[in-house]
């Protein structure tokens, strides 16, 4: 049985494929993408985001080679989201265009909470 907080994630994320649950080439595709684009995608745009802090805690969560890459999919998909031109609301849109990536962002932060809170900066 799902909770409500993994149906809402299907919901968000019905219509990317994001098999990489349960396809590990599909999933190391995806995280090459992401370590060849988070940082500089940041540069770019993250001092402009409220929700700067969660990229890194996910970028760190990422990062650690203790993690499983089954563990780690979720927040590769929210990442190659983040990082990715074509979301729902078009990045460039002014004031808006991050408003989607937000919405994708948090749901992953508030979903994995407990497993991510050792990896945000130190305030």
């Amino acid at each position: 049985t799902g909770t409500t907080m993994d149906k809402e994630l299907d919901e968000l994320f019905e219509d990317y494929e994001l098999g990489a649950e349960t396809d590990e080439e599909r999933y190391e595709a995806q995280a090459r993408m992401v370590r060849e684009n988070f940082e500089s995608k940041m540069e770019r745009v993250g001092g402009k985001l409220r929700f700067a802090q969660d990229l890194i805690a996910l970028w760190r969560y990422f990062l650690d080679s203790d993690v499983p890459w089954l563990r780690k999919a979720v927040v590769v998909g929210a990442l190659v989201y983040f990082i990715s031109p074509i979301d729902t609301i078009p990045d460039f849109a002014p004031i808006v265009g991050y408003l989607d990536d937000f919405g994708v962002i948090v749901a992953v932060t508030k979903y994995m909470s407990d497993e991510l809170k050792q990896y945000y900066p130190a305030v």
